[in-house]
């Protein structure tokens, strides 16, 4: 599963917006991460990033052994540059033939990356860049199968494998360390978008788009197809709903005022014709953009890319973005969104403005970077805290900066709004803007805000995400609009251009809200209306329009429909021929690593704390994490976790309101946060262990350059021993934030609740989990938002003495992530902290208080109701029991499942955007989920059909040979080095042993044939035993409930 990466580009500091599927698409990238910000004096907060900057002349010296760029027969080679910031040889090239832009970056990095990008504009909202962006990728001219993509997924060592759609724009990076499967992942992608199978067989377009479906007769006539399932569940969510509005709103002359992933209304207009000239115009060698980025020989690149354009000639695609023109005076427009009884009062706002009519300027962009900060940045930044404070609403609504288009967007508001008070909201947006035109921001969170964005833009931390694809998308928000594709990644000349102008006292940032805000014209407020009959009336509209296309039919045309749904299920069900799979590039068992990388860990025992350390390369940077243990905390105060958590970084301290404090950080580190770390012990030797055992700590989270380690360290121990917790209005509105962000996460990924729910009846760490962070935690946080709002003292103290138990230097374990002289510098002040903190008077207990969780209480067969046009459905339980062996063979046909049958019955033929499988081998547990379903009980019935389906299967040793290989490549995942250090953290607290990993590894490669129908056996036992939760509308569920064996006790989640 995926999530589209962060953007290097414009100098956001940018987050996944995952989305966990496994063929993942969005209109734009999350928005500038909320944390951290400062210090007093801007000279000074300006250095504070200094250390960095070797790590630039590191990339740049290991780049230069990788070899140059040179000419090539079939490309011009317009120009060789570097980009100094991450030590990128970027070669700048045009194919001769076609004309196609190639970026070629040298770089000092395993994981290469390859991407092609089309400028794909569309007309209307009938979704076709979207259906085509599923399409292409069902099987190619070199490639006949059903699903190349698919087939990749299984047996390739992909570290990313997916496309997304934009509003303006399709791309296809692929990702690998292994230079053979890297070359591989070229040769099909350059294939499917050049050549698909989908522009010739209409088929792909019904199952990945839409079709008009009819079993028999009497039976009601459905739409069916995955982007149109995909598309009812984006509108089922009322955020994503504002922010299409919005779009369209702020653009109602160009391309961006129509809806690039599709409008599910409109979705049924578009015909294969249309599909088919939509890639005809737009999929050309002449509009793309070509990327590669890696450690892989430079000329190979091109004579691979060759092989594919050769066959093309020139073109001159008409696909140029037009720019919307300012309007001159604001507007407001009204729209409604589905509402529960429970929300039925709680209206959304915001205020949004296009910033700029024409190309900005470098040092503007990277200004409006740091601008965002400052305003939207952090909980207590300008605007945001404005907003909070303000009792308007219960959260922000709105992404504040988005930049990644031809025009920058800003927009900000309210969720959670009384109808009254939606012009009160709009007021003080303006007003607060106006202040701060006025009077500037205050100096030193100007510099918190600058380092901030500067730290993370040299950190250069891209997550879980290859950094060549932030690179590759960096470069597209310039690259896409016939601009230099290298000028959006440098950021050392304009920053060193605005920390000149603000040292000169210029107004920069004052001037930038006057001109682009409070002086623009083009400003929409958009209103959202909830609405409790609206997710009723769209299921209406949708019976009646079907109903009346049905009535309108001969008896010719029904049986044409009858014949056609006939033939889309017959082809997905047909296997593809051996020769068509046969013929895509693959990797053998001999190209995998049969031992693995372990990851070096120092463990020390001092006192009551444990130091852990990881020699790994960070350029300078200190990664810490102080883990509290947990064992002291009761049940009963387990609902108050959470609250405490966010309490340590939101509340401020004793000596520090929650502005300094955040300023503070944000001067002195590259950032910090909190984590509750949940596991069930390993009992070794891939041993289930007991339901009753669980591992749980608290970790305060923090980085910085190693000349901060101090700070970074005396901050951890202020936030966790001094944090306030007499605040009462503050911890209201956390809370109001709190119960908001759970109303519009259920519904948007109801398969994580589900999931979380059907865990927490088998194990006490899954019990915890779902209590912190599952559907009882929204129930908690209501049952806490009204005490604290009706027994403030009570709450208050208890709060303080949950802290008293939970931060205590006994059972403490801090680990750092450093290179090793860095860990040197940095030991002391870890040192110092764990001296500092005070002892708990007593021993940690040896048993958990969670570990006699009332498992029995979690509820089973559940229908949790909401507000949706899709159902997420969950089912399991417990496949190996304590005690039992889960071999590593499970775990490979698992994926099997997850990449073949599932992706099968659930996505291509029941026309769900996702299908996969859980196995969690410390606790024996597995569930079944599928992601935004048109689908219930059908769904039921296919995973209880996967046991038969591994029992009566013909296991070849390709298949065995394939699973293995995608297994091997989900162990060896690449990771940041702070994600490392965590990573070895969490496999030392739980008791997992290098040798246990040696032997899973060696299990995973000795996986047989046998080993399928092993786990087809225990699946089919589990199918007896099997619970299901669902998310989904009432009306699915009772439906569901007339058919289903076993009924699933509605409930309304609101």
């Amino acid at each position: 599963a995926t999530s589209k990466p962060p953007v290097m580009a414009r100098w956001s500091i940018r987050l996944p917006c995952a989305m966990l599927m496994l063929c993942a698409r969005s209109v734009r990238t999350a928005q500038m991460a909320r944390g951290l910000a400062a210090k007093p004096s801007r000279a000074s907060a300006f250095a504070r990033t200094g250390g960095l900057r070797m790590a630039t002349v590191e990339r740049a010296a290991g780049s230069a052994k990788l070899g140059t760029h040179g000419e090539h027969p079939a490309f011009d080679l317009v120009r060789v540059d570097t980009v100094d910031e991450y030590g990128a040889v970027c070669g700048l090239y045009k194919h001769k033939r076609t004309g196609a832009e190639v970026l070629s970056v040298i770089a000092d990095e395993p994981n290469k990356v390859f991407g092609i990008v089309f400028r794909t504009p569309p007309a209307d909202s009938t979704g076709v860049p979207h259906i085509l962006e599923h399409s292409v990728l069902c099987g190619s001219r070199k490639f006949p199968t059903k699903d190349p993509f698919v087939e990749l997924l299984k047996g390739s060592l992909q570290t990313f494998l997916n496309a997304f759609t934009y509003p303006d724009r399709t791309c296809y990076p692929v990702a690998s360390q292994n230079l053979k499967d890297f070359y591989n992942l070229c040769h099909v992608y350059l294939d499917a978008v050049l050549h698909p199978r989908a522009v010739r067989d209409p088929l792909v377009l019904q199952q990945e788009g839409w079709h008009l479906e009819l079993d028999a007769p009497e039976e009601p006539l459905t739409y069916k197809g995955v982007v149109y399932n995909e598309m009812k569940g984006v509108y089922s969510n009322p955020e994503a709903v504002m922010m299409r509005v919005t779009q369209q709103a702020l653009f109602p002359d160009t391309t961006y005022g129509v809806d690039s992933g599709g409008t599910p209304s409109v979705i049924p207009e578009l015909t294969f014709d249309a599909f088919k000239a939509f890639h005809e115009r737009f999929y050309h060698p002449a509009n793309s953009r070509v990327f590669f980025y890696g450690d892989d020989p430079p000329a190979a690149r091109l004579d691979l890319l060759d092989s594919y354009l050769s066959e093309f000639g020139p073109s001159a695609p008409d696909s140029l973005v037009a720019w919307q023109p300012l309007k001159a005076e604001p507007w407001v427009i009204e729209e409604r969104f589905p509402a529960t009884a429970e929300t039925a009062d709680k209206h959304m706002v915001s205020v949004n403005w296009v910033l700029h009519d024409r190309p900005m300027s470098l040092r503007d962009t990277l200004a409006w970077g740091i601008l965002d900060h400052l305003l939207l940045g952090t909980s207590a930044s300008t605007l945001a805290k404005a907003l909070t404070d303000s009792d308007l609403g219960e959260d922000l609504v709105g992404g504040g900066l988005s930049d990644e288009l031809q025009q920058a967007t800003f927009g900000i508001g309210l969720k959670g709004v009384k109808k009254e008070d939606m012009p009160k909201v709009e007021s003080l947006v303006v007003d607060v803007l106006k202040q701060v035109a006025a009077e500037g921001f205050d100096p030193e969170a100007v510099a918190a805000s600058i380092n901030t964005v500067e730290f993370s833009l040299r950190e250069f931390n891209t997550g879980g995400f290859p950094r060549g694809l932030s690179f590759m998308l960096g470069a597209m928000s310039e690259w896409l609009y016939d601009r230099d594709p290298l000028s959006g990644l440098r950021f050392e000349e304009p920053l060193a251009e605005l920390k000149a102008a603000l040292e000169k006292g210029e107004p920069v940032f004052e001037d930038l809200v006057k001109r682009t805000l409070l002086e623009n014209g083009h400003r929409v407020t958009v209103r959202m209306v909830p609405d409790t009959e609206l997710e009723a009336r769209q299921l209406a509209e949708e019976s009646d329009k079907l109903a009346a296309i049905k009535k309108s039919m001969t008896p010719e045309q029904l049986e044409a429909v009858q014949e056609a749904t006939k033939a889309l299920k017959a082809r997905q069900a047909e296997a593809d021929k051996a020769e068509d799979v046969a013929k895509l590039p693959k990797l053998g068992l001999e190209d995998l690593d049969k031992e693995g990388q372990e990851i070096p860990c120092d463990v020390r025992q001092e006192g009551p704390v444990t130091f852990l350390t990881h020699a790994l390369p960070t350029s300078g940077i200190v990664y810490a994490d102080v883990c509290f243990d947990a064992k002291a905390v009761s049940l009963e105060e387990l609902p108050l976790l959470p609250l405490l958590t966010a309490c340590f970084l939101e509340m401020g301290t004793e000596g520090k309101d929650r502005v300094k404090l955040s300023r503070e950080i944000g001067t002195h580190t590259g950032g910090m946060g909190t984590t509750t770390l949940l596991a069930q012990p390993s009992a070794g030797g891939g041993l289930v262990s007991p339901a009753d055992g669980i591992v749980s700590y608290v970790c305060v989270r923090g980085k910085a350059v190693v000349g901060e380690a101090a700070r970074l360290f005396d901050l951890i121990r202020e936030v966790a021993t001094e944090c306030r917790l007499d605040d009462q209005r503050r911890v209201v509105e956390m809370l109001k934030e709190t119960v908001a962000g759970f109303r519009a996460s259920i519904p948007a990924a109801g398969h994580t609740f589900a999931d979380t729910r059907i865990r927490a009846r088998h194990a006490a760490a899954a019990y915890v989990a779902e209590q912190t962070s599952g559907l009882s935690a929204f129930e908690h946080a209501k049952t806490l938002l009204k005490e604290a709002e009706e027994d403030w003292p009570a709450l208050s103290a208890r709060l303080q003495q949950l802290r008293a138990k939970l931060v205590a230097k006994e059972g403490m374990v801090i680990n750092l992530t450093a290179d090793e002289k860095t860990l040197g510098k940095a030991m002391p002040h870890a040192e110092a902290l764990a001296a500092a903190l005070p002892g708990a008077g007593s021993p940690v207990p040896a048993r958990s208080p969670w570990c006699d969780a009332p498992l029995e209480s979690v509820p089973v067969n559940e229908g949790i109701a909401v507000p949706t046009q899709v159902n997420y459905v969950g089912r399991g339980g417990a496949l190996y029991q304590p005690g039992e062996k889960v071999p590593g063979s499970a775990s490979v046909v698992a994926r099997y499942l997850r990449t073949g049958y599932l992706w099968d019955t659930i996505r291509v033929m029941g026309g769900a955007y996702g299908g996969f499988c859980r196995l969690s081998p410390q606790s024996g547990l597995f569930t079944y989920l599928s992601y935004r379903d048109p689908n219930l009980k059908k769904s039921v019935d296919n995973y209880d059909g996967a046991a038969q389906h591994l029992q009566g299967l013909a296991v070849t040793e390709e298949v065995v040979a394939q699973s293995v290989i995608g297994a091997i490549g989900d162990l060896d995942r690449p990771m940041q080095p702070d994600a490392k250090g965590f990573a070895s953290l969490q496999q030392y607290l739980v008791g997992e042993t290098a040798g246990d990993r040696k032997a899973l590894r060696e299990e995973v490669l000795a996986t047989s044939a046998k080993d399928f129908k092993a786990l087809g056996e225990r699946l089919e036992a589990l199918s007896k035993e099997a619970t299901t939760t669902v998310v989904g509308s009432r009306a699915a569920i009772e439906a569901a409930n007339k058919e289903l064996p076993v009924k699933l006790t509605v409930k309304e989640c609101s």
